[in-house]
């Protein structure tokens, strides 16, 4: 699929319930998560338009949400990639590879030297589009998460100075 008029905004308030309710059914529907993931979700969209340093954005396609990424400034140096979802559709098209560096050059830009993200290895796709753009596996264990038996990881980049 080709992506078609694409447009990358900032992230807002009203966004929060789009953002809590596709990553609480998509991941329901593709990793059998339960719905304590949405009470993870909303607590970091609530941090995050609380005042977290960082940036967050909504990639719409045809005028309609189709992804999203936040970017969250951690201890100096060091940013958190948080919320990164495509819709089904999107997949496939290069937004996610967009939204992706979008992020990653706001990190850069805003003085981070590096960014880690926390990630299962189920999610397949975001995991080789990591590694495609520079991304390292750091850590590797099992959970219990979700309601689910997942293997959880951890991800980091390091940018050149």
């Amino acid at each position: 699929m080709e992506m078609t008029r694409v447009a990358l905004r900032s992230a807002v308030p009203e966004d929060a319930g789009w953002i809590v309710e596709r990553h609480a059914a998509l991941y329901a529907q593709e990793a059998c998560f339960d719905d304590s993931f949405r009470a993870v979700v909303r607590g970091v969209l609530d941090r995050f338009f609380a005042g977290a340093s960082g940036r967050g954005w909504i990639a719409e396609q045809d005028g309609a949400p189709a992804g999203c990424i936040f970017c969250m400034m951690e201890e100096p140096g060091w940013a958190r990639l948080r919320l990164f979802l495509l819709e089904p559709e999107a997949r496939g098209t290069g937004m996610g590879r967009r939204l992706l560096e979008t992020c990653m050059a706001f990190a850069r830009e805003n003085g981070a030297g590096a960014m880690r993200l926390s990630t299962h290895e189920s999610h397949e796709a975001a995991c080789a589009l990591y590694a495609k753009v520079g991304w390292i596996r750091v850590a590797s264990r099992p959970v219990q998460s979700y309601g689910c038996d997942l293997v959880e990881q951890d991800w980091e980049i390091l940018f050149a100075p």
